[in-house]
């Protein structure tokens, strides 16, 4: 049988939940369960089915895996969390794919460990009374994610020259008007 973590799978939930930034009603909406029942989960006092579960980890975005090892379903994979060794044993990939793909990885990493304490920070504050301004320096300020400079633009197309026109047509010569001032006297 799966072994119990120490951190107990409603404090993982409203976690997550906290990363994901979204509300109890939100998560209850999107997993497709009530309010209550969900709040019951968070405060440890139900025990979800795995397609509860599934459902939820679905509304987090997050690996229903990670709700199944979290709720003892599951027993924790050997390896797991081994992503740089793999990136690394890939044949298939170029080295340096591999360098910005752990580069990649390390910034979520960071990120999602950011937002982590500062959920957590923020629960705290809620549930003890801490101050804003102890939060904040005791919170990480994550760092912006590198961005690569944008990809030079190429040069516009030579425009073709315009075709060459066809010279106008000569113009016929005007007709005079005939004399109307009347030359007879008679």
């Amino acid at each position: 049988m799966a072994s119990l973590h120490v951190r107990d799978l409603g404090d993982y939930i409203r976690d997550q939940r906290g990363i994901a930034q979204i509300s109890l009603r939100q998560l209850a909406r999107q997993a497709g369960v009530s309010n209550p029942y969900l709040s019951q989960i968070e405060r440890g006092l139900r025990k979800p089915s795995a397609e509860i579960l599934q459902q939820i980890a679905k509304a987090l975005r997050i690996s229903a895996e990670a709700l199944y090892v979290q709720a003892g379903i599951l027993d924790e994979r050997e390896g797991q969390g081994s992503v740089p060794a793999a990136v690394l044993g890939d044949e298939t990939v170029t080295e340096r794919q591999k360098q910005v793909l752990l580069e990649i990885y390390e910034s979520f990493r960071k990120e999602n460990e950011a937002k982590a304490i500062a959920a957590s920070a923020a629960a705290l504050a809620a549930t003890e009374g801490v101050s804003d301004d102890v939060i904040a320096a005791v919170a990480p300020v994550p760092e912006p994610p590198a961005r690569k400079p944008p990809a030079p633009r190429k040069p516009p197309a030579p425009r073709k020259p315009p075709a060459p026109r066809k010279p106008p047509a000569p113009r016929k010569p005007r007709a005079k008007p005939a004399d109307t001032t009347g030359t007879d006297a008679g």
